[in-house]
């Protein structure tokens, strides 16, 4: 895996992942940012949700889970000192669909939390306190 970060002007950059994808990245406006770019430290919850999505996704197909829609909302608190790192992070999980089983989606919550998600799983291991939970949209 790689990524090429190429400097564009100020603090924006851009941001070409291996497989030619790419993304402005971009420092807040308090130090002299356009608001033109995702922060760096967004773009870490941005791939920790994308992981963890795809994982929690793929178990259900997998578990043959009716699901019409899953939302990872994430909430992150920083150290007030620099390095300012993440402390905590909040994942929950919304998940609908037609008779979803709870157990199915706790299982697959669950095995991307403790056994999948590279991310979540590295940002723990850095000492990150990351909780997960769910609830589930029955569709009518």
């Amino acid at each position: 895996m790689q990524a090429t970060i190429k400097w564009v002007d100020g603090v924006r950059f851009l941001a070409e992942a291996g497989s030619g994808h790419t993304v402005t990245i971009e420092g807040p406006p308090s130090h002299g940012g356009r608001n033109t770019g995702v922060r760096p430290m967004e773009l870490l919850l941005l791939g920790l949700g994308g992981c963890t999505s795809f994982d929690v996704m793929n178990i259900l197909g997998k578990a043959r889970q009716n699901v019409t829609d899953c939302v990872a909302e994430i909430e992150a608190e920083r150290s007030d000192e620099v390095p300012a790192v993440f402390t905590k992070i909040k994942v929950h999980f919304k998940v609908s669909g037609k008779a979803l089983k709870e157990a199915a989606v706790a299982r697959a919550v669950s095995l991307s939390a403790e056994k999948f998600c590279s991310a979540s799983i590295m940002l723990e291991k850095g000492g990150v306190e990351i909780t997960h939970s769910f609830e589930i949209v029955e569709d009518e």
